[in-house]
């Protein structure tokens, strides 16, 4: 019996292995959102963009181009909200493909510590 339930547990584990969650089976949709937030989450990201963000507002008080997007900045208002309104659902999508992916993960450790239960109760019973 014990013998048995060691078997199943490892079935369990490598079950858990050999289900890929990796981008084998992602849909371009899915590859593209998860590209895009790995990106949009990095700290090349923040700094290219506050590098733009500073360019933009310095050359546009202080260059040869001034006045071209006065202080209030509405076109780079618009630019930004342009992004934002991108970014966020792109986001979004891949940490629900993310939480998808954590909840089989967590399914699986149960069933298998489920099974390492009833392997120490039946361990518990047979020394007692």
């Amino acid at each position: 019996m014990l013998a048995a339930l060691r078997r199943r547990r490892r079935l369990l584990r490598l079950q858990a292995v050999d289900e890929p969650l990796t981008t084998e089976r992602l849909t371009l949709g899915q590859r593209i959102a998860d590209a895009v937030a790995s990106v949009m989450g990095s700290w090349k990201f923040i700094i290219v963009r506050s590098a733009i963000l500073i360019a933009w507002i310095a050359a546009n008080q202080l260059g040869a181009m001034k006045g071209w997007d006065p202080y209030s900045f509405i076109l780079l208002n618009l630019a930004l909200s342009f992004q934002a309104a991108y970014a966020a659902p792109v986001i979004m999508m891949s940490q629900n493909r993310q939480q998808d992916i954590d909840r089989r993960v967590a399914e699986n450790d149960y069933r298998i510590n489920v099974e390492a239960e009833l392997e120490i109760e039946r361990l518990c019973c047979k020394l007692s």
